[in-house]
């Protein structure tokens, strides 16, 4: 029987075997004397059953594969997979049970303290919120004033419309991240400069963007303590003497206005933080008029 050339020879039959049965497992490989190469598994016909195109036998279960389902859009109002309540203007608090006076470290609120740069404001209103038995957030207006970088209106180049409008905007964002943040059970506490004979653009505007549930404080030291803490600080935050007397002596005006006021001039910060919560429990027990 003759072969193509370089086509491998077929197994020698042996007893028992014929022409239709597998090699033995011990056959040579290739390359030895008298071996032939195991023939290698071919894949199956485009037309075995379960490829594509080929029909598939009655009763033979599908292998189609459906076609990716889009994702489903997230529900509105939410942050990831947690509902947020809507932020809403702060009502007054309520008025403490007869049995005794409310703790003001357990109680949710939103205070906003007012004083002159220099008085404390943001030491005082970070460790009181750090302390407290509930969650707290500072909000500070700087802070978020000074989020603008590119066209940034500093006050100390002077007064002009765009430092007004980005003192307006900050105090609105301020206001409305305490809105949500009371809204989902945290407290706040927010501090800036707000002039007494301004109180339509200052405490109006505040009581506009977070609610008639704001507690005014004033944080109204001595002059020679406001003008040596001055002097601590750096950047565009640092105002020079004349300018913190006469912020100050506006300040001044807080005297009578009915709103409590913090001498902390011999005050270290928690100890003012302790004078802030027996203010804030009168407060909520006699909510201030303004």
């Amino acid at each position: 029987m003759q072969h193509a050339v370089g086509a491998p020879l077929p197994p020698p039959h042996q007893p028992g075997q014929g022409p239709g049965t597998d090699w033995s497992p011990d056959a040579h490989q290739p390359g030895q004397p008298g071996g032939h190469p195991v023939p290698a598994p071919q894949p199956p016909p485009a037309s075995a059953p379960g490829f594509a195109g080929a029909p598939m036998p009655p009763g033979a279960p599908s292998t189609h594969v459906p076609p990716p389902q889009p994702p489903v859009p997230p529900a509105p109002d939410t942050t990831g997979h947690v509902r947020l309540p809507p932020g809403g203007p702060v009502g007054i608090p309520s008025a403490p049970p007869a049995s005794g006076a409310p703790d003001p470290s357990s109680t949710t609120l939103a205070v906003l303290l007012i004083g002159p740069a220099g008085a404390g404001k943001t030491s005082v209103a970070k460790y009181w919120a750090d302390h407290r038995r509930v969650p707290t957030a500072h909000i500070s207006l700087d802070d978020v004033r000074e989020w603008v970088r590119s066209g940034f209106a500093d006050p100390q180049s002077g007064w002009n419309e765009n430092s007004e409008a980005q003192y307006r905007l900050a105090r609105r964002t301020c206001g409305f991240a305490a809105r949500n943040f009371l809204a989902n059970g945290i407290s706040c506490i927010l501090d800036d400069a707000v002039f007494p004979d301004r109180p339509v653009v200052g405490l109006g505007g505040w009581k506009r963007h977070v609610g008639p549930g704001l507690l005014p404080v004033v944080l109204l030291p001595g002059l020679e303590v406001v003008l040596e803490r001055n002097a601590e600080r750096t950047g565009n935050r640092r105002l020079t003497d004349e300018e913190v007397a006469r912020i100050h002596g506006r300040m001044a005006g807080w005297y009578g206005s009915g709103l409590p006021i913090i001498d902390n001039s011999q005050l270290d910060v928690p100890g003012t933080a302790r004078v802030l919560d027996e203010v804030l429990v009168r407060s909520i027990a006699s909510p201030p008029t303004w």
